[in-house]
Order: C-alpha cells, then structure tokens, then sequence
C-alpha cells in the first residue's frame, strides 16, 4: 500500500513523502492516527501543488534577502554616542543598538538576533558586521561609531 505521509514518522519516512508500507499498518496504524493518506493521484496531486506553493515561497524569501543585503551594504549605519576620554564609550554599542539605528537610517526592521557580533563594540572607529539575513544569504554591513 502507499501512503503520503502527513507528519514524520521514524523508520518509515519524512513529511509529504510518498512511501510503501505493510497494508496492515497502514490501515490500522498510520491512516487512523493521522499520519498519513492513502496516495491516491488526487491526493498526490495536492501534495505536489504544496510542495510547488512552499517551493515559490522561498524563492520569493531568497530574493528578498539578496536585496535587502544589497541595501544594506550599499552605505554604512553610523551611531552617535557620548565618548569617554581615549574614545572609549560609556557602556558598549549591541546588536540591539544596532538593528535599531538600521531602522532609523533605512526604514527595514532587522531583528537584533541576525546581527552577528563577535563581542561588543566599545570604541569609536569603523566596524564590519555580519547581518544573516536567510539560509547561506548573509550581508556585511560598515558600523560608524561617531562622538555625540
């Protein structure tokens, strides 16, 4: 018998995969608890109209991405903050900070999670960081940290 399987289930397959299994458990097991169809072609065809749908959404989610680190890398965020003696900051400048003056400066919200810093930025002084924007699609954005 094969089945479109609806949910993962170990030693037998993935999501949206269309497997042969025992008839018995199929029937008794995988249809009545809900982890699978019977992979009839109407099914099988909505299985593959969803996976074509998931597949045009995440292309549309890639080229989004490249875009907006196309943007982002165009021109440097510059933050304004009180300096110490030496250029040395009260406090740090975080991804926080950061995703914030992003915002300001460009009008797209970046969550402060995807700003990569290795450690906090605490001087004034031009910086390269790393903003992840998707899956492999990443931008390194130039951070001015200017005197207020």
């Amino acid at each position: 018998m094969k089945v479109i399987l609806l949910k993962d289930v170990k030693g037998t397959g993935k999501k949206g995969d269309v497997v042969k299994v025992n008839d018995g458990f199929g029937r008794n097991r995988l249809i009545p608890g809900g982890f699978a169809v019977e992979a009839t072609k109407a099914n099988i065809a909505q299985v593959e109209r969803k996976q074509a749908a998931k597949e045009a959404q995440i292309a549309e989610e890639r080229a989004e991405a490249k875009k907006m680190a196309e943007l982002l890398s165009e021109k440097p965020v510059v933050l304004e903050t009180k300096v110490g003696e030496g250029g040395r900051l009260f406090g740090s400048i975080t991804s926080m900070d950061i995703a914030e003056a992003i915002k300001a400066q460009t009008g797209h919200d970046i969550d402060k999670k995807k700003i990569v810093l290795d450690k906090p930025i605490k001087s004034v002084g031009t910086f390269t960081v790393m903003v992840k924007l998707y899956t492999e699609i990443a931008a390194e954005i130039e951070v001015q940290i200017k005197e207020a």
